[in-house]
């Protein structure tokens, strides 16, 4: 039976939205893997857009304590083997497919959608295991967490810093975070305000990300594929651009109660749209690309790809 992908990484999505907003827990990360992207042991590079959401999600149910992961057969390339019973989790992989002269050509991306009008997209699913699923393998020493009561944070203060953005805290003359696209200007309430700096810089991130869409960066429109809803999805590609920022810096994403009621748009579009949060993991993978581009090149970052 063929899968629709598209449909059935929607449907997980859609769980888990529902599963964590009862729970009152954070929607996109893992609380016990915060500050680490998942990323391949072999290749170690870092997964992207709707993967980071998928491999999240399973963590989160299943417990796991390692941020690697590896296919079937690159566990067994690597002299490890895949516990008996052990079920992988289900990624998506897309691109697009050019037909040039007689040959043809498959041109490999992240998850992003195809920017040639002459390219023919597609999209095909993989299985990965997570390292707590793999017996045999000789994993590095397990990086020491950085606290989410931090007093501080240095990659946090440089983002924000070599960004440029114009950020006005404590100046909000209508309380609350939020940017104004016509000033190109980041409104923020004092940092003394919030509970803990990480909820500080999960607010700030987001709306740095909402930054990232105005129309001299990288020009986020959505209201011709979304038209009313179009403000609420700008929101939910900032909420995973907040949440790929804090796991960079280390910190616990906290901007959900404060946009709780978004949800239910949230689940609206992606009920209407099978391909709408491959749409917007895109789209807050290259915002996460684009902001931590500004750094300088000697910070160690992710930058997923």
């Amino acid at each position: 039976m063929k899968v629709d992908i598209y449909q059935e990484v929607t449907n997980s999505i859609i769980e888990l939205i529902e599963k964590n907003r009862t729970a009152k827990r954070s929607l996109w990360t893992n609380k016990d893997l915060s500050g680490m992207f998942p990323v391949n042991f072999k290749t170690k590079q870092p997964y992207s857009g709707i993967n980071i959401l998928l491999l999240w999600a399973r963590a989160e149910d299943m417990g796991f304590g390692s941020s690697y992961w590896l296919t079937f057969k690159q566990a067994q390339e690597l002299g490890g083997t895949v516990k008996k019973g052990e079920k992988g989790t289900r990624c998506a992989y897309y691109g697009t497919y050019i037909k040039a002269g007689e040959g043809a050509q498959e041109s490999k991306n992240a998850i992003s959608e195809g920017e040639d009008p002459k390219a023919s997209p597609f999209i095909k699913s993989f299985f990965l295991f997570n390292a707590d699923q793999i017996e045999g393998l000789e994993l590095p020493a397990t990086v020491e967490k950085i606290p989410e009561e931090f007093m501080g944070n240095a990659l946090a203060e440089s983002i924000l810093q070599h960004s440029g953005a114009a950020i006005l805290e404590g100046q909000s003359s209508r309380g609350g975070a939020y940017y104004v696209p016509s000033k190109d200007e980041i409104y923020l309430p004092s940092r003394e305000s919030f509970i803990t700096p990480s909820h500080f810089y999960s607010v700030a991130l987001h709306e740095l990300t909402h930054w990232t869409g105005h129309s001299s960066r990288l020009a986020r429109d959505f209201s011709g594929r979304f038209g009313t809803q179009s403000y609420a999805f700008e929101e939910l590609v900032a909420e995973l651009g907040a949440a790929f920022l804090t796991s960079e810096i280390g910190a616990v994403n906290h901007t959900l109660p404060d946009h709780a009621g978004y949800i239910e748009n949230w689940l609206k579009v992606l009920r209407n749209d099978k391909k709408a949060i491959f749409t917007a993991a895109s789209q807050a993978s290259k915002a996460h690309r684009f902001i931590l581009d500004y750094l300088p090149k000697e910070t160690t970052v992710t930058k997923a790809a």
